[in-house]
């Protein structure tokens, strides 16, 4: 049974998500909070498997809620989703980097709903290329200097390039296709790779990635310097 906690400041919007995800016989909503502050005591008292959040609410927002969910080491098996309004917003950096596994609009689809949540208790990062393609343009725009990436040096040039691919959206079956090797192998790459940069899922993979210098924003493919 996947375990869900539901935070939004609009009791009419955590009842509608509420019906839909207990539809499901895997997927139990496990608890409810009007604002950020009460999702984090929630989240340390009922250890939910996911944790979707609305992006805005009040006392703490989404990305604070997410980031004293993400440095909180007994909490290291929830996964949070942020949910909002706003497709592709100022955000998703930010809760990226937070510590966020991916983003849901609330005007998804329900099946999609599910869906998302397995998806996210398994672990995996709900990061769509176009997603990682709008995380490119805002570097084009705006590029970062590069920064230190603990673990990066610890590479090696095989997962270096996996890295890189993941951060221009690819798949675990798609890296295996472009380099022309096993699905096993590709995903055993991704999660060393994790492992090494300590990396939560694919989504702060991606992160990494950039602010490492390691892909270059323009191409989305690796750096050369």
């Amino acid at each position: 049974m996947i375990r869900v906690l539901l935070a939004d400041d609009q009791p009419l919007i955590r009842a509608g998500f509420r019906a839909l995800l207990e539809m499901a016989e895997d997927v139990t909503v496990v608890g409810e909070a009007g604002d950020g502050a009460a999702a984090v005591e929630l989240a340390r008292a009922l250890r939910p498997d996911v944790a979707l959040l609305d992006v805005r609410m009040p006392l703490l927002d989404g990305i604070q809620a997410t980031r004293s969910i993400g440095a909180d080491p007994d909490l290291d098996g929830v996964r949070v989703v942020i949910l909002t309004n706003y497709a592709l917003d100022e955000y998703v950096f930010a809760a990226l980097r937070a510590g966020a596994s991916g983003f849901l609009l609330k005007d998804i689809e329900p099946a999609e709903l599910l869906l998302s949540v397995r998806v996210a208790a398994r672990g995996e990062a709900l990061l769509s290329p176009s997603v990682t393609r709008r995380l490119i343009e805002e570097y084009v725009a705006t590029p970062p200097r590069p920064v230190a990436v603990p673990g990066l040096e610890r590479l090696t040039d095989r997962e270096r390039e996996v890295v890189a691919l993941v951060a221009s959206g690819l798949s675990n079956e798609e890296i295996a296709a472009h380099l022309v090797i096993s699905h096993a192998t590709a995903k055993t790459h991704v999660s060393r790779s994790m492992t090494k940069l300590g990396a939560r899922d694919r989504a702060q993979l991606v992160v990494f990635a950039f602010e490492s210098g390691l892909v270059t924003p323009r191409a989305g493919r690796p750096s050369r310097a």
